[in-house]
């Protein structure tokens, strides 16, 4: 599994494929894209658009909430979110072979996304953020430490929300697998600098904690 997951966004300059084009020309390999207020049709050409540029740059694509459009556009796989459908309707959905992922607040979570067949799960929000909307209770290091702590199962665990370049080395330290972005990288003004230098963080991180 990848440690850096882009979560798509669209700004007042740039559309979301804009974002995924500059985010996969930085050196970002593993991509979600998230359209929570768009329709059917537009995901659907989005996604057909970002799975050109994902293949271009040799890097998986997650869709949002549509296992159907992923299974459609020939994605890599699908993301559910904590109130959505479950992660096993999604895979049935989406096909067997695709990576399914779930968003998870409690250890309850995760338990039941691993139950259901989930190939990663995206615990937070780490802290408060305004990509997301109707926000789980924010977790902070100490809340996503405590969960981590208890999780008997093995199951690949990524951070989200509100997540800043200084924040990995303590959140590695939790024995997370990986991290999920969003603003930080389309915000970014030199990106292919901010995920190289977060890649070198990483593996520095998780050589520390081995």
């Amino acid at each position: 599994m990848m440690t850096i997951q882009y979560i798509s966004q669209q700004t007042d300059t740039c559309s979301h494929l804009d974002n995924i084009r500059m985010a996969c020309a930085a050196g970002c390999k593993w991509i979600q894209l998230r359209m929570k207020h768009a329709d059917t049709q537009a995901i659907t050409a989005t996604a057909r658009l970002a799975k050109e540029i994902c293949d271009a740059h040799g890097a998986t694509l997650i869709i949002n909430d549509h296992p159907g459009i992923a299974a459609l556009v020939d994605a890599h796989g699908t993301h559910v979110g904590k109130e959505d459908m479950t992660v096993a309707q999604a895979r049935r959905i989406a096909g067997p072979h695709k990576i399914v992922g779930g968003t998870a607040n409690t250890l309850e979570d995760i338990l039941r996304h691993a139950a259901d067949g989930a190939d990663y799960v995206g615990i937070g929000p780490y802290r408060f953020t305004t990509t997301k909307e109707k926000l789980s209770p924010i977790l902070g290091l100490d809340g996503i430490r405590n969960i981590m702590s208890q999780l008997r199962v093995k199951i690949p665990v990524i951070a989200i929300g509100g997540i800043t370049a200084e924040d990995v080395p303590g959140l590695f330290s939790t024995g997370i697998q990986g991290i999920a972005l969003s603003g930080l990288i389309t915000h970014a003004p030199d990106k292919r600098q901010l995920i190289s230098s977060l890649y070198q963080t990483i593996a520095h991180a998780i050589t520390s904690n081995s």
